[in-house]
């Protein structure tokens, strides 16, 4: 059988990311050091709280000084206007569900119905389309705020499940376009090679739309994983971790080999967990205990480790996953829309689970409204007000979604991290009338994507007066990738 081939260009994205996103551009990669002046600024050493009047300096993509109580700008400095806080970690990504927006809402159905319609997109996608559709995608992040995203990745090889020639010509098609629209990118390398859980070894063998997804098996998934982590150069912009697509798509025998790997790659492990009740009946069926139990009997859970939704938790495994320090990432807008129900986020985060937010189907790109919703959901399931703080809803939107990516040294303006901002306008129609000094809870309460006016990645002023500097025009990029999928 001939193998498929990607075009030409489009899969080299293991180079070093300026080579992709070029140095001539209207913003170029910043020289040896610059300053910004941040009008207001979100900090988070010691006390939570917004400081008037900061300078900061950036040397070779990190933070190398934070000055307070600089009243003006000083000579040379950028300056953002508005509220600046640290960029946003997006911690959960599907690039090619954003062509599902608003087609999936006609008539009614639930998640294994919304699965059908995805399967027909997945597999109209090639190399090229795939970067064309994600370039856009990262470019849409970027412009709301986000400055690094985790992409969970099984679409590995061509439809019917022969690899292309080059075995990670679609992954590398996401690394590119990450690069290409300014962002950082985690890319999940994802293990999926069942249809579903079987008391015979193996599962059930993948049905004909998922056979793009397999491997075959976790040791050839391994060894194709290591073919593209060890070709990453530039660690800054691109890191190669691992999935558990979930307890349904890898055989209970073979997610230690996963886990295996994370650990010998030091990469982040992330899983679909208990997102919906069949997985868990299933589960229980065969193996006689839940999904969370399962992955902790083979080694996956820990402080590596995130599992996504963790929607349909029992007692058990809320405590396990506490325990263990095992990450929660919750896609409120994802869950509501695909009506999956309400993790128990505040009892998993009291438990020992660090909370992360992700944007998963894109059915909204808005790290403001997952933080919103996950309080709001709580809110509604509760009727009490105050689960979290704003400045807690923004640390799992910062902080600690940079360290579920593997990069615990992002996520905070401080001297020695990752020199990413994103800047809030403060008299927009959702932000106007609002206090400086209540600068987290008009983020989180008030604010939306639509409200960033800057998005800094590494010194590099991606996104400047709302508009992107590398894509002119992100909608229309849009409209053509995802127009060409459809036909």
């Amino acid at each position: 059988m001939t193998q498929p081939t990607a075009a030409p260009g489009r899969t080299r994205a293991t180079a070093r990311p300026e080579a992709s996103t070029g140095t001539t551009g209207p913003d170029a990669p910043p020289g040896p050091a610059r300053t910004y002046w941040l009008e207001h600024a979100w900090l988070t050493d010691g006390r939570p709280h917004v400081e008037p009047g900061v300078a900061v300096g950036v040397t070779d993509g990190r933070i190398s000084d934070v000055r307070t109580q600089v009243t003006t700008p000083p000579p040379g400095a950028t300056v953002l206007r508005g509220l600046t806080l640290p960029g946003l970690a997006n911690a959960h990504s599907h690039a090619f569900h954003r062509a599902l927006r608003s087609t999936v809402q006609v008539g009614s159905g639930t998640f294994w119905t919304w699965r059908e319609i995805m399967y027909g997109i997945a597999a109209r996608l090639t190399p090229d389309s795939y970067f064309t559709l994600a370039r856009a995608v990262y470019a849409e992040m970027a412009l709301a705020g986000i400055t690094s995203v985790g992409e969970f990745h099984y679409l590995h090889h061509a439809p019917g499940g022969t690899p292309y020639a080059q075995p990670n010509a679609m992954g590398e098609a996401l690394i590119a376009a990450a690069a290409e629209a300014g962002i950082r990118i985690t890319l999940l390398d994802t293990a999926y090679l069942s249809s579903g859980i079987a008391k015979r070894r193996g599962g059930e063998p993948p049905e004909q739309h998922q056979l793009r997804f397999s491997d075959g098996d976790a040791t050839a998934w391994a060894e194709r994983a290591s073919a593209l982590a060890s070709a990453v150069e530039d660690s800054d912009r691109t890191l190669i971790g691992a999935a558990v697509h979930s307890v349904r798509a890898v055989p209970a025998e073979q997610l230690a080999t996963v886990a295996a790997w994370a650990e010998e790659h030091r990469a982040p492990l992330h899983v679909h967990l208990s997102e919906q009740t069949a997985e868990n009946e299933a589960c229980l069926a065969v193996h006689g205990r839940t999904p969370a139990r399962l992955l902790a009997d083979h080694g996956v859970l820990g402080a590596r480790t995130t599992g996504v939704h963790n929607t349909h938790l029992t007692d058990e495994d809320i405590a396990l996953l506490g325990a263990t320090a095992t990450g929660t990432c919750m896609c409120p807008t994802t869950e509501r829309d695909l009506a999956d129900g309400i993790g128990p986020a505040e009892r998993l985060q009291r438990a020992g689970s660090p909370l992360s937010l992700g944007s998963d189907s894109h059915a909204v790109v808005d790290l403001f409204e997952e933080a919103r919703a996950m309080e709001l959901n709580e809110r509604l399931r509760s009727r009490r007000r105050g689960h979290w703080t704003a400045a807690a809803l923004l640390r799992a939107a910062t902080a600690d979604g940079h360290a579920a990516l593997g990069r615990p040294d992002a996520g905070r303006i401080e001297r020695g991290a990752l020199a990413d901002l994103v800047t809030i306008a403060l008299d927009s129609v959702r932000t106007a009338g609002s206090l400086p000094r209540l600068g987290a809870e008009t983020a989180v309460f008030a604010a939306s994507a639509a409200d960033v006016r800057h998005t800094v990645v590494g010194g590099r002023h991606v996104v400047r007066d709302g508009t992107h500097a590398l894509i002119p025009d992100v909608p229309a990029a849009l409209h053509r990738s995802i127009a060409a999928l459809r036909g």
